[in-house]
């Protein structure tokens, strides 16, 4: 019998219910976090009245009465914003991930390497190094932060609380501590590290080829690199110029921290360890992608329309959601030597202060120095000693807990040698080092598991960087940006300046130790794992201050900083693999020419450069590819020979530039993946494996002059040598194939575009694994990118995995210090981590096309522009 029409009404009116019950359920989650950014609110823990001005993108401008306020205020805004960011951070500087998130991909695996470093532990150790108002400023952020998570339960601070406890038991969330902060310092330091992936690669490759001077091939030396350093020759150091190996600091405080470290009775002393299992969760900062570093320039007002300088800087990290930065402005409302601070730009959500930005006074941009501050050390051990200078000398021990949420507890024992933590213990990457690198005829035979590998790196180091921090942000001149450079231990930046008064400048900074010179394999370089017995390759000091290289005011009136190196005489100190420079001398070349063409430099240049897509090694391979002879082996008709022909004519008369839309620019990307892949796939293991990048753009222009190599020969073809032109040709007529399958037969039709994709993804919640609709929110893209590797656009991507988007400029900012309110400032996604707030991915769309925002920063247009103003009160504890 037929259903009455009226019963089927009342079965659709309920489901129709529940859906609305459900979705209204929903929004109710997703709303519930979102903070009030305006009004009034009283808060225990303040001096005085702060204001909060927020603009149309949720940008907090900061406005209080003295420096402990004003820090609080910026703690609780991060906490308003980003504070699940904030909670995940502090659990991965902690070795506490699977805590947070439970027995995820990777969780366990990041812990135990974290844990065997200490990175909590060193940030505890840096504390008491710093100067009495930073622990202050670091005590009010937190204090600041747990303003706005007391008696707010996870659910109501962030919706990814309420998606996490789906899948894992959460408890309260714990107080935030100045240690919290420290310690993110030590995650960004092993982001941008450098080196240590170089040093491993190359074990890997001696492991596979067994030619010492085959692999070198593959790590040109600077003298391979193109255009210009950043600054001239600055004399050459010799080991006789040793200093100690941290920065200056109230001598007695330090020495107890350093014998802390030292003694081996001491568990700190284990600190050094963790490093391995973090890139994907952090990015691999090592460059092994060739995506991370940065672009910075200056150029002096003798060469701009307004008459005084302009600087930009983009730096090159992994694609995060939320955001890697968070803009703000913090000023004292009247600045003077109490409350010096008046200053806007890029902080860390978790840390207070500007990382990235300008004053009144002065701005600064940072790229990374690429300084080689990791060594790994081959270490002999037996019955729990390593050996070193002919004696066995006990390793030290301590057993690590790392708790699972949901599951069962994970021990594991840390062993450290003198030189630090054998990481080979916890990253089966550096156990194959151990067995692959080349040692001295003399070598203490290995182990049936080979040499154990330790790393000495100098984040693991307690340091002031912090105070360095809160230097940068009251600077006023050229004098006071160098004695905040002297602070940085790690990581190592080139400062780009410029200031008010016209000048321009740059600076390097970090600690950067001293190796001893010495004929044995990387002996005076660290570019090989160095034989942990022989005290020979130790450390001996590092370089002072005063000797790192630094310019004011240079004659041409330009500085660049691209990861390039710094100068030709001082950079066998600093590293042996800087960034080959082909970013640097694109920016040099744009610049120069719009200087001898008498055209002054305006932001919308600045602008324009930093969304420059030229690919600098197009003009080096497509001849090459052009005159290449097409395969006619059997498998390759005429036919197949002109479908490839057909291609192949979208380089002709290609200008390299990589839009979003350019077929040309999606051939040419695919047959430098496949060029990569065939010929150094079949010799190198997967660890030493090209990912592209400028190292790569190097050493295949090498190759591309010597059509014999033996790179060029396949080694899975052992009756047949394979020479350039055959590589090319195949390179060629694979990449047609490929992407007639994924693209269209027509290449006119190919855009890069449509390969060349970035996906946002939150770090817990935006993996695979979750449920798609929750995934979604956490999600933004796909958005099709112009740019590439090692471009100036650096938009960059994995040759061995495809060519999604893996590095990214993080943010882009424009100073005119002829007037600082028309400077511009885009950040990659947004200041939020709400899903529903409207500012989490509201600046992607700008970033992605290339456009900024305005950036006010003196009060006036601070004011102009504020959407919304919250007024932090004090309230006494006693009020309740």
């Amino acid at each position: 019998m037929p259903r009455p029409r009226s019963a089927g009404v009342v079965a659709l009116a309920v489901v129709l219910v529940v859906a609305l019950v459900a979705v209204t359920a929903v929004v109710v989650l997703l709303r519930r976090p979102l903070p009030d950014t305006s009004g009034e609110v009283a808060v225990p823990g303040l001096g005085a009245q702060v204001r909060v001005l927020r603009d149309a993108r949720g940008v907090p401008q900061v406005y209080a009465e003295d420096p402990e306020d004003l820090f609080f205020a910026q703690g609780y805004v991060h906490a308003q914003d980003r504070f699940f960011q904030m909670d995940f951070r502090r659990h991965v500087t902690a070795g506490r991930l699977a805590e947070l998130v439970g027995d995820a991909p990777g969780a366990v695996e990041a812990d135990a390497v974290v844990r065997t470093m200490g990175w909590r532990r060193v940030a505890e150790a840096e504390l008491p190094l710093l100067a009495p108002e930073t622990r202050a400023y670091l005590e009010a952020y937190a204090d600041g932060v747990n303003a706005y998570t007391g008696g707010r339960s996870p659910s109501e601070l962030s919706a990814a609380y309420t998606a996490l406890g789906t899948r894992v038991d959460l408890g309260p969330v714990e107080d935030w501590t100045p240690v919290d902060s420290l310690a993110w310092l030590k995650a960004m330091a092993w982001s941008l590290r450098a080196n240590y992936s170089d040093e491993l690669a190359r074990a890997a490759a001696y492991g596979a080829v067994g030619d010492v001077g085959l692999v070198e091939q593959l790590f040109p030396p600077p003298s391979a690199s193109v255009g210009e350093p950043v600054v001239g020759a600055v004399g050459s150091l010799a080991p006789a110029a040793a200093t100690s190996e941290l920065p200056a600091a109230d001598d007695e405080v330090l020495a107890g921290v350093v014998a802390a470290l030292a003694d081996p009775a001491d568990p700190v002393a284990g600190a050094d360890r963790a490093l391995a299992a973090v890139p994907d969760l952090l990015g691999d900062g090592s460059g092994a992608t060739g995506g991370i570093g940065s672009n910075a320039w200056a150029v002096s007002g003798e060469h701009t329309a307004s008459g005084e300088p302009l600087l930009a800087n983009d730096p090159h990290l992994a694609a995060s959601f939320p955001s890697t930065w968070s803009q703000v402005g913090l000023h004292c409302t009247e600045v003077d030597e109490d409350c010096p601070f008046d200053v806007s730009g890029f902080s860390f959500a978790g840390m207070p202060g500007v990382v990235i930005g300008h004053t009144a006074d002065v701005a600064w941009g940072f790229t990374n120095t690429g300084s080689d501050v990791t060594d790994l050390y081959l270490e002999r051990v037996r019955d729990g000693a390593a050996l070193r200078a002919g004696e066995q000398v006990p390793l030290t021990t301590r057993t690590e807990t790392i708790r699972v949420a949901g599951g069962e507890d994970v021990a594991i024992q840390v062993r450290s040698s003198g030189h630090g933590p054998l990481l080979s213990d916890v990253v089966p990457e550096l156990a194959a080092a151990g067995r692959a690198a080349p040692v001295p005829e003399d070598a203490p035979p290995a182990g049936s598991d080979g040499y154990a590998v330790a790393l000495s790196w100098t984040a693991l180091q307690p340091g002031r960087t912090m105070d360095a921090v809160f230097a940068l942000d009251a600077a006023q001149d050229w004098d006071d940006v160098r004695e905040a450079a002297s602070l940085f231990v790690v990581p190592g930046q080139n400062i780009v300046y410029a200031d008010t008064s016209g000048s321009i400048g740059y600076q390097a900074s970090g600690v950067v130790p001293l190796r001893q010179p010495g004929a044995g394999l990387g002996q005076g370089t660290g570019t090989w794992p160095r034989p942990g017995w022989d005290p020979d390759y130790d450390w001996v000091g590092a370089v002072p201050f005063a000797d790192m290289p630094s310019v004011l005011d240079p004659p041409d009136g330009l500085v660049v900083s691209a990861n390039q190196r710094i100068t030709d005489a001082f950079d066998p100190f600093l590293t042996a693999d800087p960034d080959t420079g082909h970013r640097a001398q694109r920016i040099r070349e744009v610049l120069e020419d719009r200087v001898a063409a008498g055209r002054p430099v305006t932001a919308d240049d600045m602008e324009a450069l930093q969304n420059d897509r030229v690919d600098p090694f197009a003009e080096v391979l497509v001849p090459y590819l052009l005159d290449a002879p097409l395969p006619e082996d059997p498998g390759s008709s005429p036919e197949r020979r002109a479908f490839t022909r057909e291609a192949v004519e979208l380089l002709r008369g290609w200008d390299g530039t990589t839009t979003a839309d350019s077929a040309p620019a999606a051939y040419y990307n695919a047959v430098w993946s496949t060029l990569l892949r065939l010929t150094f796939a079949d010799q190198l293991p997967e660890t030493a494996q090209p990912r592209g990048g400028s190292r790569w753009f190097t050493v295949v222009g090498q190759l591309l002059e010597d059509p014999d190599s033996p790179w060029w020969d396949d080694a899975t073809t052992p009756a047949v040598v394979e020479t350039r032109d055959q590589v090319l040709g195949r390179a060629l007529q694979q990449a047609r194939l490929e992407l007639t399958a994924t693209l269209g037969a027509d290449p006119e039709d190919w855009e890069w575009g449509r390969l060349h994709r970035l996906v946002l993804r939150q770090d817990v919640l935006g993996d695979e694994s979750v449920p798609a609709p929750v995934r979604a929110l956490w999600t933004a893209g796909p958005v099709d990118l112009g740019g590439s590797t090692s471009l100036v656009d650096a938009t960059s991507w994995d040759a061995r995995e495809g060519y999604g988007v893996t590095a990214v400029p993080s943010m882009r900012m424009v100073v005119d210090l002829a007037d600082l309110d028309a400077s511009r400032w885009v950040d990659l996604a947004g200041v939020s981590e709400h899903p529903w707030s409207g500012h989490a991915t509201d600046q992607l769309g700008a970033w992605a096309e290339g456009r900024t925002f305005p950036w006010p920063s003196t009060p006036g247009a601070v004011e102009d522009a504020a959407r919304d103003e919250l007024v932090l009160t004090p309230r006494s504890t006693s009020a309740g």
